[in-house]
């Protein structure tokens, strides 16, 4: 009975959504969306590339990349224009999306430019934030530890 149901709707599904690949190209360039809760930094611009930092690894999306969706981690997100140029973003998370008509949306909880960050700033902020990680609060230590993660990810990108 479960396998006659499953199979029904796995039929119904095959004729709804087809699945493509980036062999079957469609076009070469990637619309970006990049929006944050106060500010959309990108709307359906064209690009050539975008690099996400992911939780599951860091990832270059193209045009035609299969969809998905992707939780973002503390980190670099590059984008290239179609002119060659880069522009990058710290972000502290958020979600990308790709999908089908190579559009990609991130939706960041914040982004800053690398070079709005002092390096000594960062490193008086992370021995903060380590004194608080062992403190014996579990709440303290808990946000100092998701504070450290952030700013250690920074430290590697601060100018």
């Amino acid at each position: 009975m479960f396998r006659q149901t499953l199979r029904q709707v796995a039929r119904q599904s095959a004729s709804v959504a087809r699945r493509t690949y980036a062999t079957e190209a469609t076009s070469d360039a990637l619309k970006l969306s990049l929006a944050l809760p106060h500010q959309t930094l990108y709307s359906d611009s064209e690009v050539e590339q975008v690099n996400l930092p992911s939780v599951n690894g860091d990832l270059g999306i193209l045009a035609n990349h299969i969809p998905i969706v992707e939780q973002l981690r503390p980190g670099l997100l590059e984008i290239i224009s179609k002119g060659g140029e880069t522009e990058q973003y710290f972000v502290s998370g958020g979600i990308a999306t790709v999908q089908p008509g190579n559009k990609l949306t991130i939706s960041a909880i914040e982004a800053f430019k690398p070079d709005q960050f002092d390096v000594n700033e960062v490193k008086n902020l992370i021995s903060d934030a380590q004194k608080r990680a062992s403190s014996s609060d579990e709440v303290e230590a808990a946000e100092a530890s998701i504070e450290l993660e952030v700013l250690e990810a920074l430290q590697t990108i601060a100018k």
